[in-house]
């Protein structure tokens, strides 16, 4: 197999993440490992939670994929080991810093992907309890939480202008 397509199955592979992280976090960890991640929704005293232990249990097949595929120069399998790490790390960076500032970076962002992104994990967070939770990806955002972002920031806009009620002027 030709070297170059090697980095396409690292996206691909970052790209089904998504759907893999999807389906755990409705079905797995709103289901039968909840006590590993209720504490995310009920915060309690303390920087880590239970939930923390999430980071292990994708990071363990990554990093034998990455070691093992190496070992044994199995290369599509480090591909999907090395896919696997950088969406780890996109959702360290997109959950843990931006969206719960668990890290205080990127604090007061105007983007309307990090804003759509904060609501929808706002609204998942909402629901205390393991059922009827909404919003359970983290990259991808639904378009309902696009409209609510950009009807507040018209309304934000209006209210900027001296034109609250949206009269023609």
């Amino acid at each position: 197999m030709s070297w170059i397509i090697y980095p396409f199955i690292a996206v691909a592979t970052f790209l089904v993440m998504e759907g893999i992280t999807w389906l755990t976090h409705k079905y797995v960890m709103h289901g039968f490992l909840w006590y590993l991640h209720e504490d995310h929704h009920k915060k309690g005293p303390g920087f880590f939670e239970k939930n923390d232990w999430f980071f292990v249990i994708f990071a363990i097949p990554s990093f034998l994929s990455i070691m093992l595929g190496s070992i044994y120069q199995v290369w599509w399998v480090v591909s999907i080991g090395a896919g696997v790490a950088m969406y780890g790390f996109a959702y360290f960076l997109v959950h843990d810093i931006i969206i719960h500032q668990r890290f205080k970076l990127f604090t007061r962002s105007n983007n309307r992907y990090v804003k759509a992104i904060r609501w929808a994990h706002k609204m998942h967070h909402k629901y205390l309890e393991k059922e009827d939770g909404e919003s359970f990806g983290m990259l991808l955002v639904a378009k309902k939480y696009f409209d609510k972002v950009r009807r507040d920031e018209e309304m934000q806009k209006k209210i900027h202008t001296g034109n609250p009620e949206n009269k023609i002027v």
